[in-house]
C-alpha cells in the first residue's frame, strides 16, 4: 500500500511503526475471510481491508475521527483472526490500537457512551469495587424495565454471587517438596471477582508438580481493558506498575516465568516490550522486554516445562469435551496446540468446534458494548458447539466462559479447571453432576 506521510509526521514513533504496516498491506482481502464481523454484515468497511484504509486516511490526512469511522472501528473485536490468516504479514494487531488511540484524542462520543466507557474503565480493574456494584445490582429489579437497554444488558452479565478464592494475596505459594522452579502467577482484576476458581486451580496444579508460586499485591490490572479502549493514559499507568513490580520480582528471586490464566491478559502483557519499545526511558525499555519475554500462558508453560502427573485423579468416566480457543489465545498469542495436547493428556475425548477461528462475541468489553453484533456471534459459536455433541466444554479465557455460558446450556469451564481435577484436584464446580 502507497503512503502518503509528511516528513514531519515520520519523526513520531507510532507513526514510523504504522506506515510499515500500511506498506505491507496488498489489498488483497484474504483478511476479510476470517473476520468474523465481515462475515455477518459483508461491509467492506467492518472488516480488515476496510478499516486499514479508514485508519490511514486519518493518519495520513491528521483528520479527527467522525461518527462513521468510530462506528466501523468500534464494531472490531480486536480478535486478530485476520493477523493469523494475512499472507503479506500486516501487524494490524498494532495498527487497530493505534487507530483507537487517534479516535480517543480527537473524537467526543455522545454524553452517555462516554460515561458508559469510563464506568468500565474505571470499574473493571477494581475487584472490590466491581464485587461492590455487583451486589448492588440486584436492587435494580424493581425498576429494571425503566433503564437504559445498554444499561440492563451489562447488568445480565454480573454473577449472582461472588465466591471467595482459597488462596490470599501478596504470599509466596512453596510446594511440600523441594521447588523446581519459581513462577509468578498474574490473578487478573474482572477474573479474581468473578471466578477466583481458576486462580485456585492454578496455583493448585502448579504446587502439586513443585512449582513456587508468587502472587504479588502491586499487580492489578493488565492494563488491556483501558488499552483496547484507546485510553492511552490509564493503560500505561496499569502497565508501568506491573512491569516495575515484575522486574523487581525477577531481579530478588530469579522467577523463570510469569504465568497468566486469561488469555486476553496474557496477549497484552507480552506486547509490553513492543509499547514501550521507543521510550526514552532506556531502564523502561529493558524492563518491559524483559518482563514480557518470560510472560507465558499457563498452557504454554505446562505443556513445555512441566511433567505433569496424570495418574492421581479418582475419576474415570471419560468424556467428550469441546475446546474453545479463545481469539486471544490462537491469534494474539500463537497458542492454539498446547492445551488441546494436554487435555488430550486427561484420557478424555478432545473436540475441535467448527469454524473455531471465528469469535464468540466476548472481546474484552466488546459484548457489553456491542450487544447485537456479540449476540450474533454467541449464537453462531453456540450452534457450532452443538453439533459437536460434547458433555462440556473448555475454554483458557474468564471472558469466553462467561460469553458461552449466557447461550449455552453445556457447562463450560477453564482448561486449568480440567487439569486441577486429572491430577487429583477437586471436581470443577461448573460442572454440576455431570
Amino acid at each position: 500500500m502507497q503512503t502518503n506521510f509528511k516528513k514531519d509526521q515520520l519523526l513520531d514513533p507510532e507513526i514510523q511503526n504504522s506506515e510499515k504496516i500500511f506498506r505491507k498491506c496488498v489489498h488483497c482481502g484474504m483478511c476479510n475471510a476470517t473476520c468474523p464481523t465481515y462475515q455477518v454484515l459483508g461491509d467492506e468497511l467492518d472488516g480488515p481491508r476496510g478499516r486499514i484504509y479508514m485508519i490511514k486516511d486519518m493518519l495520513e490526512n491528521n483528520k479527527p475521527a467522525n461518527e462513521k469511522i468510530v462506528k466501523h472501528i468500534d464494531r472490531c473485536l480486536s480478535c486478530y483472526a485476520c493477523v493469523t490468516t494475512c499472507p503479506s504479514g500486516v501487524d494490524y494487531l498494532h495498527l487497530v490500537d493505534h487507530g483507537r488511540n487517534h479516535i480517543e484524542r480527537t473524537y467526543k462520543r455522545p454524553l452517555f457512551e462516554r460515561l458508559l466507557r469510563n464506568l468500565l474503565a474505571f470499574v473493571l480493574p477494581r475487584p472490590k469495587l466491581f464485587k461492590f456494584l455487583g451486589s448492588l445490582a440486584m436492587f435494580t429489579k424493581p425498576v429494571h424495565s425503566v433503564l437504559p437497554k445498554k444499561l440492563k444488558h451489562m447488568i445480565s452479565f454480573m454473577p449472582k454471587s461472588f465466591p471467595k478464592s482459597e488462596y490470599p494475596e501478596n504470599i509466596v505459594f512453596k510446594p511440600s517438596k523441594k521447588s523446581i522452579s519459581k513462577v509468578a502467577l498474574l490473578t487478573g482484576c474482572v477474573q479474581k471477582a468473578i471466578s477466583p476458581n481458576i486462580n485456585d486451580s492454578s496455583i493448585n496444579v502448579l504446587l502439586r508438580h513443585g512449582i513456587e508460586v508468587h502472587v504479588l499485591k502491586e499487580i492489578k490490572c493488565c492494563g488491556s481493558l483501558t488499552h483496547h479502549m484507546g485510553k492511552e493514559e490509564a493503560s500505561h499507568q496499569y502497565f508501568l506498575e506491573n512491569i516495575n513490580a515484575w522486574h523487581k520480582l525477577i531481579e530478588k528471586e530469579k522467577i523463570d516465568a510469569i504465568l497468566v490464566n486469561t488469555s486476553g491478559c496474557g496477549t497484552t502483557i507480552k506486547d509490553y516490550g513492543f509499547i514501550f519499545k521507543n521510550h526514552p526511558d532506556k531502564s523502561l525499555r529493558k524492563k518491559a522486554k524483559e518482563v514480557s519475554e518470560i510472560a507465558l500462558d499457563i498452557t504454554e508453560y505446562l505443556e513445555e516445562s512441566i511433567k505433569l502427573d496424570f495418574t492421581r485423579t479418582n475419576n474415570s468416566k471419560r468424556y467428550n469435551i469441546a475446546y474453545h480457543s479463545a481469539c486471544s489465545m490462537q491469534h494474539g498469542q500463537k497458542v492454539h496446540s498446547q492445551p488441546i495436547e494436554l487435555l488430550k493428556m486427561t484420557g478424555n475425548n478432545i473436540l475441535e468446534i467448527p469454524d473455531g477461528h471465528l469469535c464468540c462475541g466476548s472481546a474484552g468489553t466488546y459484548n457489553l458494548m456491542q450487544e447485537e453484533m456479540a449476540s450474533e456471534l454467541l449464537k453462531r459459536k453456540c450452534e457450532n458447539i452443538k453439533k459437536i455433541k460434547p458433555d462440556l466444554i473448555a475454554a483458557g479465557n474468564v471472558g469466553c466462559i462467561t460469553q458461552i455460558e449466557k447461550g449455552i446450556d453445556i457447562p463450560i469451564v477453564h482448561t486449568i479447571e480440567l487439569i486441577d481435577w486429572f491430577t487429583g484436584g477437586k471436581k470443577p464446580e461448573g460442572l454440576g453432576n455431570i
